[in-house]
């Protein structure tokens, strides 16, 4: 299964990345929560410091362009296997850098590639 880490995790369930990180656990991926809002999905708590010492298979983004300036570093420090940019995090500079890293990234809803078993 893909270690996933979750960027912009929220305790609100109307939330995409709630509903991902529900998503996620539920097909059996380990997934880490991460965001600025205190709380838990699912009895993971979300954690509100960067989890840079853990080692990750995908990244999945819920957080916009400008907002992902704070952590495109940490990101590419973790050098995970593939970034996923969901609907409205769309950044083509943050893409290229990846890319130019070796790491794949791709604009995609997680969700849909969940339920679609293109994960």
């Amino acid at each position: 299964m893909k270690k996933t880490l979750v960027i912009g995790a929220s305790p609100n369930p109307d939330r995409y990345a709630y509903m991902a990180t529900e998503m996620l656990s539920g097909f059996g991926h380990a997934v880490v929560p991460f965001g600025i809002k205190k709380g838990e999905i699912n009895g993971k708590e979300i954690l509100k410091t960067f989890p840079s010492e853990e080692e990750f298979d995908t990244v999945t983004l819920y957080v916009n362009p400008v907002l992902q300036k704070q952590y495109e570093q940490a990101i590419l420090d973790l050098h995970p296997k593939r970034v996923v940019f969901n609907p409205g995090t769309e950044n083509p500079a943050f893409k290229n850098r990846l890319e130019q890293n070796g790491i794949q990234a791709i604009e995609a809803c997680t969700l849909v590639l969940l339920r679609t078993h293109q994960y």
